[in-house]
């Protein structure tokens, strides 16, 4: 499919873009390739090809667990804008109504 400077145009409006003559010059040369590239990849035949969520092979990528101590309390209320009773205080977010 071709993409004319029209058409550029009405997309870069419904975009809210403001594009110069060149840019939609070069814009309308570059939609048009990846349309013709689509239009290739729709006349493969993948009917022997079946569905798949994912070309990569499942794994975990998860690192093992690992038993560290950890960082002691005094440490991390350190830098705390406020605290109270050996924990963080912060504002209430939800709405009480």
């Amino acid at each position: 499919m071709k993409i004319d400077r029209q058409m550029v145009e009405h997309i870069a409006e419904l975009a809210k873009l403001q594009l110069t003559d060149q840019e939609i010059d070069l814009y309308a040369g570059q939609l048009s390739a990846i349309l013709e590239y689509a239009e290739r990849l729709q006349s493969i035949d993948t009917d022997a090809i079946p569905p798949t969520a994912s070309v990569l092979p499942l794994r975990n990528v998860l690192r093992p667990d690992v038993v560290k101590p950890s960082l002691p309390r005094d440490e991390a209320l350190a830098n705390a804008a406020d605290a109270t009773e050996d924990q963080f205080r912060v504002e209430a977010v939800l709405d009480t109504d």
